[in-house]
């Protein structure tokens, strides 16, 4: 069955809401040192959802979405907020790498490989404990950055030296790549964002709202 039109830009608005999610976490850690667990653990599980039937079966629901769909939101009415020029630049970084990604199939498999390897971790540690942490920052180190192209994280040095920051960076950042490819996989494209921006926007308000209600009861 095709989506609906509606749907379309549902699907949309909630992958690049799960992008968004896991780069202001990424962002929060790079200046502060820490980040939401709960947060961080509804988009590291996201790494372990293959095959989905739909995207809120990636995410949950829309409550656990609610800081993605909101920044995003915010993003999308205010591209100039110098707060945000960072996370809108790794947003343009983590989709520079999806279609990077997407042109080495092989490399696609060995991520998949290893992250059905770590499932015993997962199961025995869980997703956001430091030895898991660790395994899925190293497939990310051994995959995505031997990329010529590399997302520059800024913030305070004496967090981004430390290995349990470092780690969480490079995981959070491979939820987001791992976003940034089910929104391509719905039809999500750079382009929409510019020609389509009411749509999406739209749709999340739609997605907020229901968020919200969710939270609620």
């Amino acid at each position: 069955m095709q989506p609906t039109h509606n749907s379309k830009w549902r699907n949309i608005a909630f992958s690049l809401a799960g992008m968004v999610q896991a780069i202001e976490l990424v962002d929060k850690l790079a200046k502060t040192g820490y980040s939401n667990s709960i947060e961080q653990e509804i988009c590291v599980k996201t790494l372990w959802v293959r095959n989905p039937d739909s995207v809120e079966t990636v995410f949950g629901s829309t409550a656990n979405m609610l800081a993605g769909l909101e920044t995003l939101q915010t993003l999308l009415d205010n591209r100039t907020l110098p707060q945000r020029s960072d996370i809108l630049r790794y947003c343009m970084g983590v989709l520079h790498l999806h279609k990077q990604l997407s042109r080495q199939p092989a490399m696609l498999n060995i991520i998949g490989e290893r992250l059905d390897k770590s499932l015993t971790q997962l199961e025995m540690f869980g997703p956001t404990h430091e030895n898991t942490l660790a395994n899925l920052a190293e497939i990310y180190t051994d995959t995505i950055s031997t990329f010529r192209f590399r997302i520059q994280v800024t913030g305070e040095h004496q967090h981004l030296q430390q290995p349990r920051v470092a780690n969480q960076v490079r995981v959070l950042l491979l939820c987001a790549i791992r976003a940034a490819i089910l929104w391509h996989q719905v039809g999500g494209r750079r382009w929409h964002l510019l020609i389509y921006r009411k749509n999406i926007s739209a749709a999340l308000s739609q997605l907020i709202k229901e968020a919200k209600q969710n939270l609620l009861q």
